[in-house]
């Protein structure tokens, strides 16, 4: 069985900004009767490391835990969203099922945006309302309905979790974040964190984007949240303030706090039900005040300034020492006064994405039986975009002769012999994944006059435009297929939806400027050769 070749090549590195991350998951279900959060090791490493650490990025005090739960969740109560899995899984009483329902919500929205998912995650849950319906679909199916929703592999990974479910685990959830995280295949620390407490009411505090925001904030932490100081020490605290009577209801407030109010750009401070707890606030207002007698910027040496070691055992992992405080912005990077909370937290430098080309044919034949066909090829079953479907395509250079030969020769691998001077340049397409930049240059190849070909290779299909547009194709290749229509006569543009570029797409000059051009424009060969004569 013939395969397609991987249609990415590394063409010139340059840099570029990485796509921001975007709005993460906020949930909502029924609790039950919590269990014991972590281990004795885990609670003794907690200690330790927050032993360490100054006070003034802790929660040392009983009862601000105490009022940051209250209020947090008096908040959540009044102003959560009504979103399709927080309604199922409030109203589901299997827990297994409660469980799958959150699990199907929690990778849904790994790096998606809630708008996004609504309406997937409503259309998954009628077609695979249960982990057994989940297990007999086929790949196939999984990709047609998750295409356009990115990052592919969650989709592969949540069906291959729902098929050990079933045939290895009897049909059962596994009931702790430890559990879950180690049987189910694509399952992390957060993902797992986030079944357990919701689903079956396990005391685990969760952390993702949202709760990173809010912690760093409340509790003014500067330093480096990749950092793995920094992130113990988040998980730490998400465990410490987690409410053990509700502690999905927490964790969901947590992050809805993140999505809503405390957001990276413009968080809406006053209306935060932990504002009086939030150590960023309390340093801007400090700020305001302060302002006339020094310079901004002026380091909390009374709060959080150089720390004389405390007495420890040898042997403890988190042994405290004397200098600046590791929780607080390294010096160079002073406090903005522009910037207010949004200081914190410390804003990750991220890779730009690696650059790559690939040339991509739509190989039409309009006069097929039952209208025109279009011929897709499938993916290999591993790597970007794994056993989707694409248009036949080589890994190119940004331009020259050999990326026109190199596609025609897999055009005709597939398709056999081909009219070469039809092979058409319509324009690129430049799609973002998240680790890789990849520009599409687009090619057209209608078989006009041909007989009909009814049956494809192995690995190759000829499709209708319907079929293409419902097929488990990327978005990338709805974008490759917008470019191909609006070059084909009689076909109405519709409005722009992507980022493409195409030789029609320059934008006209008026009259005046196209006769200052043609003024000032040299005289090509062609003009030459006729005055000559």
């Amino acid at each position: 069985m013939k395969k397609p070749r991987t249609a990415v090549r590394s063409c010139q590195r340059k840099r570029a900004p990485c796509q921001e991350g975007r709005e993460k998951r906020v949930l909502s279900g029924r609790q039950v009767k919590p269990s014991t959060p972590n281990g004795l090791a885990g609670r003794q490493e907690e200690v330790l490391l927050q032993a360490s650490l100054s006070p003034y990025h802790l929660f040392r005090d009983p009862a601000d835990v105490r009022v940051f739960r209250e209020n947090l969740l008096s908040w959540y109560d009044r102003e959560k969203r009504d979103l399709p899995w927080r309604r199922r899984a409030e109203g589901e009483v299997d827990l297994d099922r409660r469980a799958y329902a959150v699990w199907v919500s929690e990778v849904m929205l790994q790096q998606t945006q809630v708008a996004t998912v609504i309406d997937y995650y409503t259309r998954w849950m009628q077609k695979w309302p249960t982990l057994q319906d989940l297990a007999s679909a086929s790949l196939e199916e999984v990709n047609q309905l998750w295409a356009g929703l990115g990052y592919y592999s969650r989709g592969r990974r949540l069906q291959e979790g729902a098929r050990k479910v079933v045939e290895e685990l009897g049909g059962h959830m596994p009931r702790t974040a430890e559990t879950l995280q180690q049987l189910l295949p694509g399952v992390g620390r957060y993902t797992a964190g986030a079944i357990a407490s919701i689903a079956f009411g396990q005391a685990t505090g969760v952390v993702d984007g949202n709760v990173v925001r809010v912690l760093c904030r409340v509790r003014a932490i500067g330093a480096d949240p990749r950092s793995a100081l920094v992130s113990q020490l988040l998980w730490s605290l998400a465990q410490q303030l987690v409410d053990p009577a509700r502690p999905g209801d927490w964790n969901q407030a947590a992050m809805e706090l993140g999505a809503t109010v405390c957001t990276p750009q413009h968080p809406r401070c006053s209306r935060c039900p932990v504002q009086s707890l939030c150590r960023a606030q309390q340093r801007v207002e400090r700020e305001q005040l302060l302002g006339s007698r020094g310079p901004p910027g002026s380091p909390d040496v009374e709060e959080c300034g150089e720390r004389q070691p405390q007495p420890q055992p040898r042997s403890a992992p988190h042994a405290p020492r004397a200098g600046p405080c590791r929780l607080c912005a390294p010096p160079t990077e002073p406090w903005d006064p522009t910037r207010g909370v949004t200081n914190f937290p410390r804003k990750a430098g991220r890779r730009p994405p690696r650059e790559e080309c690939s040339a991509t044919c739509v190989l039409e034949q309009p006069g097929a039986l039952g209208g025109p066909r279009v011929l897709l090829v499938q993916r290999p079953s591993s790597g970007l975009l794994a056993g989707l479907w694409q248009f036949p395509a080589v890994t190119a250079e940004p331009s020259g002769p050999r990326q026109r030969e190199a596609l025609l020769r897999e055009l005709q691998s597939w398709a056999g012999p081909l009219p070469a001077p039809r092979l058409r340049h319509l324009g690129q397409v430049v799609h973002t994944f998240s680790h890789i930049k990849l520009t599409y240059q687009v090619y057209g190849l209608a078989l006009e006059g041909q007989t009909p070909v009814t049956v494809a290779p192995p690995g190759a299909r000829w499709l209708t435009r319907e079929e293409f547009h419902t097929a488990a194709v990327s978005t990338a290749m709805k974008k490759v297929f917008r470019v191909y229509e609006g070059q084909q006569p009689g076909t109405r543009k519709g409005p722009k939806r992507c980022p493409v570029s195409t030789p029609s797409s320059r934008k006209k000059p008026s009259p005046g400027q196209q006769l200052l051009d043609s003024f000032f424009r040299p005289p090509d060969a062609s003009s030459l050769k006729s005055t000559a004569q």
